[in-house]
């Protein structure tokens, strides 16, 4: 059993028996407490299931009151599964010593729990959140970002992360944005846009973790041109003119179930030679040519166009 299946059974279990014992939990799944404490720490920070001291319970309203949640609490309670699903597809592109500054996010939180599997990692985050969920794998070296107390999103923001962020340099940035459109990245919040944008510039490559419903829509902030990031996780293709652009820009474009090709170390070395072309799993792009092609990149050097694809791919 995968850890992200095994903890969605503890989810399924707790709320449909109600509370339950660390023991109860490791005899039903015939794992040890150990393993279950660490589950439950990742689904407590995740905001899935309340802890206390020797067990679990549901997250629930106490009858007769009214749940108050902000914004940034309604995102992460939808389309949960959607972003699992995006966050084990972006997961599959770092490795064991692999460094990343990871942003505050719905998703980045569910990047989080994918990567509390994957040992060695040096993760620089503004959100404390992250940190008790990668905390679980005492492997990691982690460092939290202070600042100014976004309280919705519960995140280090202003001058003092500004600062903090720039004493780094790593290898990837993890981000979540509002939207994207065919000429840029953007947010709606000002400072949260600022320090992705200081994360963007002390990384070696950017990776965007978006939904669907963010292609083809524009906010007040710019986060940086589309010709700045390296890789695009989403959950479905986008819009011909959309993959145009990403293609023309040098983005490579990842769906979940479709497993990415190796990177280069650098943007330039990317772009050096020849790539087969961009691709995700299911009906998307192809080459004029007719050429078809797997899970992999598209160079807009080849003087290839991409053309709307209406057919699965075999």
């Amino acid at each position: 059993m995968q850890p992200f299946e095994r903890r969605e059974r503890i989810v399924a279990l707790v709320s449909r028996t109600g509370e339950m014992t660390v023991e109860a939990l490791a005899d039903a799944l015939e794992m040890s407490r150990e393993t279950i404490r660490r589950d439950l720490t990742q689904l407590d920070a995740a905001g899935k299931l309340r802890k206390f001291h020797g067990g679990v319970r549901p997250m629930t309203v106490p009858a007769g009151t009214m749940e108050k949640e902000g914004p940034f609490a309604q995102r992460l309670a939808q389309n949960a599964e959607a972003k699992r699903k995006l966050a084990r597809a972006a997961c599959r592109l770092f490795q064991p010593g692999d460094s990343l500054f990871i942003d505050t996010g719905s998703t980045t939180v569910a990047l989080a729990e994918a990567l509390a599997d994957l040992d060695g990692l040096v993760v620089v985050t503004n959100a404390p959140r992250i940190v008790v969920t990668l905390a679980a794998n005492p492997s990691h070296s982690l460092f939290l970002i202070g600042g100014a107390y976004g309280a919705d999103a519960g995140e280090s923001l202003g001058p003092l992360a500004l600062e903090q962020i720039g004493k780094f340099r790593v290898r990837h940035a993890v981000l979540t944005i509002g939207a994207l459109d065919t000429q840029s990245v953007m947010d709606f919040d000002l400072q949260e846009a600022e320090v992705a944008k200081a994360m963007i510039e002390r990384a070696d490559r950017i990776t965007v973790l978006v939904d669907h419903s963010k292609f083809d829509r524009r906010a007040v902030f710019e986060v940086a041109p589309l010709s700045r990031i390296d890789t695009l996780v989403t959950d479905k293709p986008p819009s011909e003119a959309m993959g145009r652009a990403l293609a023309a820009a040098g983005v490579e474009v990842i769906l979940p179930g479709c497993p990415p090709s190796p990177l280069g170390p650098t943007r330039a070395e990317r772009f050096a030679g020849p790539l087969p072309c961009s691709h995700t799993s299911g009906p998307f792009w192809r080459l004029k040519t007719r050429e078809r092609a797997s899970c992999g990149r598209f160079s807009p050097f080849q003087g290839k166009q991409l053309d709307s694809l209406s057919d699965s791919n075999p």
